[in-house]
């Protein structure tokens, strides 16, 4: 479905003879190559590469950039991914040479700067969660919630307690029950009430002596903040169960509320998301975890100690051993730190705030076209339901037609259908760093793309390079090599 030139291929592009450089000539003196390489490694012909000249091949790439949507480009609301502007004085700071020439291997006595931030960074993460013990080492979100199962998991054989269950809410992200089962539990899914909250009957029900870890996110997904959440924390401490509170919402409540003070044992952070790191194509990620003193002799080692003014890289008494190559994803960390050093305490605490407050606000906006199931108030984020117009205009998916339309307009859609636990959904992020005439140029495109017929909604969208792709087809038999013709 390529329409332009820009679109083509470099193999497409190509022609006989154009160059980009001419090499000279190797003075190095060389016989056969059948002297130099074993016969039976040696191609028959040249790689058949594509033949351009350097402004066709820089005119290529950056047309190809143009077709990206970025938060450097465009309003990204996508819900529970957090997608907030990244400061470019991060950017910056992270690219020092004192940060970005250091070796991994090289000694502590070298590396007394980078370990002190490092160092600092912890300190700042066990305060805002309010569990004290920290590593930074986890490559994402994902893989801290995996690291901290194991850290439980190796706490209850230390007790003797052989526990097999996590339980999780059925509005939990998927990432939750993934890391369970990887970590080698059986997960167990706690239903959720009318509200979208806890059924605290439901999680009764389910506890007993062989749950580890009860996992919940708190704003969940529907963004709300769960009241409940001492009273869980006590019914699953009684059974002498731990908390995990998956951090992927902390932007809703930064400076505000601390997990540790309301009973989680266990969490990590998202740096892309709370402290506003980039988002890369699958990464760069990092995912630090932070948990109670009794669950600290676990944690992955190394953690970074301080002895006096030295700083050094030290082991953990029970370490369940290292998860992550060196010090973790430090380029993503001195990011994170500068972000917190940025804003400071108060600063922070505005963050969550105007996250809250543009939600809420975007809300109160859009909910009379798409009805919000679970109340007029929200956290950082709140989930719509498009179900109405399917029964109005007989416009089937609803909610993917809005968000294939919003490219139109030059906005990225919203989440869509997730959480399941709602029809059509689609669960909408501002975050804080968007202006009130960003929302209302949102909101205003939002009751165009609902008052548009069914042909323009079904087809769209229309102005972009590739429409409407056969997205299962792509992900499950991906097209990964060109043939000439």
């Amino acid at each position: 479905m390529r329409n332009s030139k820009s679109t083509q291929l470099l193999f497409e592009l190509s022609a006989p003879g154009r160059r980009g450089l001419r090499a000279p000539a190797s003075d190095v003196p060389t016989g056969p190559a059948e002297s130099l390489v074993p016969a039976e490694h040696l191609a028959a012909s040249p790689p058949p590469l594509p033949e351009l000249a350097e402004p066709e091949v820089v005119r290529h790439f950056t047309n190809l950039s143009t077709y990206n949507m970025s938060v450097d480009t465009h309003f990204y609301p996508l819900g529970s991914c957090t997608m907030k502007y990244n400061p470019k004085r991060n950017e910056r700071l992270a690219g020092f040479a004192g940060f970005a020439d250091l070796h991994p291997h090289q000694h502590d006595d070298t590396v007394q700067g980078l370990l002190e931030l490092l160092y600092e960074l912890q300190s700042m993460l066990g305060e805002i969660a309010g569990l004290p013990a920290v590593s930074l080492q986890p490559a994402a979100g994902a893989h801290g919630e995996l690291t901290a199962l194991m850290v439980a998991a190796s706490h209850f054989r230390e007790l003797g307690e052989p526990r097999t269950k996590v339980l999780t809410p059925d509005s939990s992200h998927g990432t939750n029950p993934a890391s369970a089962a990887m970590a080698g539990f059986q997960t167990i899914t706690v239903k959720s009430q009318a509200n979208g909250c806890v059924d605290l009957d439901d999680l009764k029900s389910k506890l007993d002596t062989d749950v580890a870890v009860f996992m919940i996110t708190n704003p969940n997904t529907l963004g709300l903040f769960d009241r409940q959440v001492g009273q869980i924390a006590d019914r699953v401490h009684e059974h002498g169960g731990l908390i995990y509170l998956d951090g992927a919402n902390m932007n809703a409540i930064l400076g505000r509320a601390r997990p540790g003070d309301f009973g989680a044992d266990m969490m990590h952070f998202n740096p892309h998301k709370t402290f506003s790191g980039p988002h890369g194509g699958g990464g760069p990620g990092a995912g630090p975890i932070c948990v109670t003193e009794k669950l600290a002799p676990y944690l992955p080692s190394p953690i970074v100690a301080r002895t006096g003014d030295q700083y050094r890289l030290a082991k953990t008494e029970k370490s369940i051993g290292r998860v992550r190559s060196f010090f973790g994803n430090v380029g993503v960390l001195v990011r994170a730190y500068c972000y917190i050093r940025t804003h400071g305490p108060d600063g922070l605490r505005r963050v969550a705030e105007n996250a809250v407050l543009n939600a809420n606000y975007l809300l109160s906006r859009v909910k009379h076209i798409l009805p919000v199931p679970h109340g007029d108030r929200c956290m950082h984020e709140f989930v719509a339901t498009a179900e109405q117009l399917e029964k109005d205009k007989g416009l089937k998916q609803p909610a993917m037609n809005i968000a294939k339309r919003l490219l139109d307009y030059g906005f990225h859609a919203p989440t869509v259908y997730f959480p399941l636990t709602v029809r059509e959904a689609m669960m909408i992020e501002p975050t804080e760093t968007e202006s009130k005439a960003t929302l209302d140029a949102f909101a205003e495109t939002l009751f165009r793309i609902t008052d548009e017929s069914e042909d323009l909604l079904s087809d769209a969208p229309h102005t972009t390079s590739i429409s409407r792709p056969n997205e299962v087809q792509a992900a499950r038999k991906p097209t990964t090599k060109w043939t000439p013709g």
